[in-house]
């Protein structure tokens, strides 16, 4: 996987109108932490954060570059970001120092490849998950996975079981699932237009008795 090199510089641990102070500057409030490092309050560069690192797909490695020294050359994965509700902006993000030399489990999303045969058919493709768990050391962790449906006729599926995985890799789940499959096409039966009628009669009147005379 390519380490992007992101600047950050250490900021104060403080409020939210100095975080809003932040992000009128041009910045965005951001934190590290880890196993073996006490949270560290960052501050990045908003235009550079968001067009080289916001925008990627799946999990990445980021080489923090620093003045600081206890930051400098500190490689991380990017673990989560958070987005204003209306314009859809960064406004901070959150980074998980990692070891190079030990494993870690991560997300990665799932690219179905392919035009199912099922589908080809008139069935509908229904991916079922749009990433899964695996581990593996961080410089191995893949972009994500392409999952090739073409042979899959209706009613068919892919587990996670199938899905082939590269050396040093391994998908993490308990059971066996399925990742996608073809469903039948469902047919909305038309109405019948006309409707069954039962013809009544009408009872004869009872015969009345005559009068003796």
């Amino acid at each position: 996987m390519e380490t992007l090199e992101i600047q950050v510089n250490t900021r104060q641990s403080g409020t939210k109108h100095q975080a809003r102070r932040l992000r009128r500057e041009g910045k965005i409030p951001a934190i590290l932490y880890g196993p073996k490092v006490q949270p560290v309050p960052l501050e990045l560069n908003k235009k550079e954060f968001s067009t080289r690192v916001a925008g990627l797909e799946g999990s990445h490695l980021v080489r923090l570059k620093s003045a600081s020294t206890t930051l400098a050359d500190k490689v991380a994965l990017v673990k989560a970001m958070q987005y204003h509700p209306i314009s859809g902006e960064v406004i901070h993000a959150d980074f998980y120092e990692v070891d190079l030399t030990a494993t870690i489990q991560v997300a990665v999303p799932l690219h179905f490849v392919g035009k199912a045969a099922g589908v080809v058919r008139g069935g509908i493709l229904q991916p079922i998950v749009r990433e899964i768990q695996v581990e593996c050391l961080p410089l191995d962790i893949p972009e994500f996975f392409n999952v090739e449906v073409s042979a899959l006729d209706i009613g068919d599926s892919i587990h996670i079981e199938e899905l082939p995985m590269p050396e040093g890799v391994t998908a993490v789940f308990e059971s066996d699932f399925a990742l996608v499959t073809v469903a039948t096409p469902t047919v909305e039966e038309t109405p019948s237009a006309t409707a069954a009628t039962t013809e009544g009669t009408v009872p004869a009147a009872p015969e009345e008795k005559k009068e003796a005379e």
